[in-house]
């Protein structure tokens, strides 16, 4: 892998489009769709994405804590804060729902492990 395509991965993971994102790396839209075609460099696009989704999940699981002080705070004193209910409440659904997967990931792992043996 090269720098430019280096620079082509981060650059689609910030770009809302393939367009964007050559035009971001310096390179031409069909240069960045061949490379994306390219077993090398589609391994390595979709392990960035993995980690910027990792992050974003521990993230989420970070501020989870905090989610629970709004909802026990909204809770006890009856306040009606509609908006900070419903932000609380959707942090604490993708935690749950961001545990399931990685448990999913984990005996998906194990299981894949276990017929390759």
């Amino acid at each position: 892998m090269t720098r430019k395509m280096e620079t082509a991965i981060v650059a689609l993971l910030n770009q809302p489009t393939l367009t964007q994102a050559a035009e971001t790396a310096g390179v031409g839209e069909t240069t960045l769709w061949r490379w994306l075609q390219r077993e090398d460099f589609g391994a390595a696009y979709r392990e960035a994405k993995r980690q910027a989704v990792a992050q974003a999940i521990a993230h989420i699981q970070q501020i989870s804590g905090e989610a629970v002080e709004v909802l026990r705070e909204v809770m006890n004193n009856g306040i009606k804060e509609t908006a900070r209910t419903m932000a609380a409440r959707t942090i604490l659904e993708l935690t749950l729902k961001t545990f399931e997967i990685e448990n999913l990931e984990e005996r998906l792992t194990r299981l894949e492990a276990r017929l390759k043996s």
